[in-house]
């Protein structure tokens, strides 16, 4: 009886801790925005432009057939909801990422056997204002991160309809799964595939119909959005093994819009100038230069929180935090920069020591990882597109930590085996390299 009650005193007490850090952290984000206030960085003002359009606060903008519409409409109806302040839809998008943690630790729990590893599991992503701060910002990832962890939570729990209505969501929010969506069909129950995967598909029809036929009618697929061919042009146009440094996509995104007057158009023009400069630069040398390249910005722990921190420009910091008191940001940088590297080699140690591969969830986040490694090889990447793949990686350095703490004979992360601590020490060394070493490589700065 005194153990449980010490137990129920224990976990009490890390709860609180838990809180405080989170409302600390969030508050520390509000003033770091506030402060000056931010600058809006990429399409950041692109969504807001739309979004005044639509809510009446400002001129009509057309769609131009890039983005997906759900953060437009989010945006556009806090705007008319509640005026011109962005507090109300941060406020939206923080309960968001919470959301998804929360399904995160719900998913984790069932794959890791553990509600320890699972609590860790959520706390690395909740308390790292890396991740946190997306809240504050005006792309869609919040949204898209909650409503794909939605949709594998409910799935997995054979609400299949309504996980399709989620996934057409995600599909809404971000393109990024607009090939890899059918894979959700390896999450269903071995009884119920032919009917979950009918209910799968309706539920994504359901979401997605109108948009894809607009679609097609403005870019000649049947896609809600299709911005492929210049983030294929940016892609191989990319020189630097960090985002932000010398960035030439504002300047290729002028280009792209003057360069016809229909997103059919366009898109053709870059896809054959894509081709072009593939053939130029041979399949063999563009494969190698990018190996050389992508990895580097995508797993950069120069987070998108840490670009927009002052710092040299020639190092890739945009300063769009304007008057960030210098003390604060070099907290929130410490922070974030410790608990990114932490949860790389978490997930390096985790992922070696894994024991339960006959896991729905693992076999799917293992071809989410292949699939998004592989669109990043030649696309156009900035640090932020890590964001869907971070929840996995904190998941599997969660299963890592927990059994340092507590070692369990039935735990999905058991920490024996000399080859396994090899691959470990391997994986973590190239994640590590891809995360400090690009500014090292580049010398951007001289």
């Amino acid at each position: 009886m005194q153990q449980e009650q010490d137990a129920r005193a224990r976990r009490r007490i890390l709860l609180f801790c838990f809180v405080a850090l989170f409302l600390l952290q969030q508050g520390a984000l509000f003033l770091l925005y506030y402060a000056g206030p931010k600058l809006l960085v990429g399409d950041e003002a692109a969504y807001l432009a739309w979004a005044r359009g639509m809510a009446g606060l400002g001129p009509p903008v057309a769609d131009a057939g890039w983005w997906p519409p759900l953060q437009a409409w989010l945006l556009a109806g806090s705007l008319r909801v509640f005026g011109d302040t962005l507090v109300p839809m941060q406020l939206l998008q923080t309960a968001l990422l919470l959301g998804a943690a929360a399904f995160l630790r719900a998913l984790w729990r069932r794959c890791d056997g553990r509600v320890h590893a699972a609590n860790i599991a959520a706390a690395l992503f909740v308390l790292n204002p890396s991740n946190m701060a997306y809240a504050h910002w005006l792309w869609p990832e919040p949204v898209h991160l909650f409503l794909l962890f939605a949709a594998l939570y409910l799935v997995l729990r054979a609400r299949e309809a309504l996980g399709g209505v989620a996934l057409g969501g995600a599909l809404l929010a971000k393109s990024l799964l607009s090939l890899f969506w059918p894979l959700f069909a390896l999450l269903l129950l071995r009884g119920r595939r032919v009917r979950g995967a009918l209910a799968l598909v309706i539920g994504v029809a359901v979401v997605t119909a109108v948009p894809l036929y607009q679609g097609w009618q403005r870019t000649g697929r049947p896609m809600i959005a299709d911005s492929s061919a210049f983030n294929l042009v940016g892609g191989l146009s990319e020189r630097w093994r960090s985002d932000y440094v010398g960035d030439s996509v504002a300047a290729l995104a002028h280009d792209y819009f003057s360069s016809a007057a229909t997103p059919i158009e366009r898109n053709a023009i870059y896809r054959a100038r894509a081709e072009a400069m593939l053939r130029e630069q041979g399949l063999l040398a563009t494969l190698e230069a990018q190996f050389g390249r992508q990895y580097f910005r995508l797993f950069s722990a120069k987070t998108t929180l840490l670009s927009q921190l002052p710092g040299p420009a020639c190092a890739g910091h945009l300063g769009s935090y304007r008057n960030a008191p210098p003390w604060l940001a070099q907290v929130l940088a410490a922070v974030g920069d410790a608990l990114h590297l932490i949860c790389l080699v978490g997930f390096a140690v985790g992922l070696a020591f894994w024991r339960r591969w006959r896991e729905p969830l693992v076999l799917w986040s293992a071809l989410f990882f292949v699939y998004q490694l592989g669109l990043y090889l030649l696309l156009h990447v900035k640090a932020r597109f890590l964001l869907p793949m971070m929840p996995f990686l904190c998941a599997f350095a969660g299963s890592a930590i927990a059994s340092l703490r507590r070692p369990d004979a039935a735990a999905a992360v058991h920490l024996r085996g000399g080859a396994r601590w090899l691959i470990a020490a391997g994986l973590s060394a190239v994640l590590l390299m891809l995360a400090l070493l690009g500014p090292w490589f580049d010398r951007s700065c001289g």
